[in-house]
This record gives C-alpha cells, structure tokens and sequence, in this order.
C-alpha cells in the first residue's frame, strides 16, 4: 500500500515498529505520540478530519440515568491511568456533557455535509 488514511489509535502499534511511516496527521494540532509529525494542515490551510469516538443511549432513556451514566463516564476518562492509556494509543478523552456531545454531533454532521455537497460525492 502506498498511501492510506487510518486512525492514529489503529496504525501507532506499525508506526513504533517502523512498518509504516507517517507523512501527517488529519487532526489540527500535532499529537505528542507522534513527535515530529506535521499536520496536514501545515501544508493545507485549515484542513482537519479526526475520527472520534462518543456512547450513545437509546432515544427515550431516562435523564436520570443519562446524567449517571455521563458523570461515571466523565470521571473514567478523567482518570490518570486512562488518560496515559489513550495518549499512548494517540487519543484524547473530551469528556462534556450531553449537551456539548449533541453539539458537536451537529458541527461534525454540518461541516461533513458541506465537504459532501462541494464534493458531488454520491453512494455507490
């Protein structure tokens, strides 16, 4: 393979073993697990793609418990060992709230939505 796209967490383990190298990242600062590695917005003003990962609750689920659950998992990801897990895998936690979750949810849809409309892209 010449050329791919994969998530810092999926390729680190081939990076560290010197099986791929890496040219960039997508993201929109330089991650700390990869020192010396340029942005691809170093070379392309304002580019950033980052993959992320949330949990989601079934439509209808208590607030009760949607609250529960988002200090519970807020205070997982807080944890020293969690974090350290993570920053070695090239992730970073943002925990938040429902709230700020649902939002970025829409900012992602929005900014996708206008890279697909420009693009013409269509399902094949």
């Amino acid at each position: 393979m010449q050329v791919m796209f994969d998530t810092t967490p999926a390729s680190i383990g081939f990076i560290r073993v010197g099986q791929i190298r890496p040219l960039a990242v997508t993201t929109a600062f330089r991650w700390d697990v990869l020192p010396g590695v340029p942005t691809v917005g170093d070379f392309v003003p304002g580019y950033e793609a980052s993959a992320w990962y949330g949990i989601g609750a079934p439509r209808n689920t208590p607030v009760a418990i949607i609250e529960m659950l988002n200090k519970e998992i807020n205070a997982a990801i807080a944890e020293s060992n969690t974090k350290a897990r993570l920053a070695d895998l090239g992730g970073t936690a943002l925990p938040g709230s429902p709230a700020d979750f649902g939002a970025f949810i829409f900012d992602e849809t929005e900014k996708w939505a206008k890279v697909v409309k420009i693009s013409d892209a269509r399902p094949q």
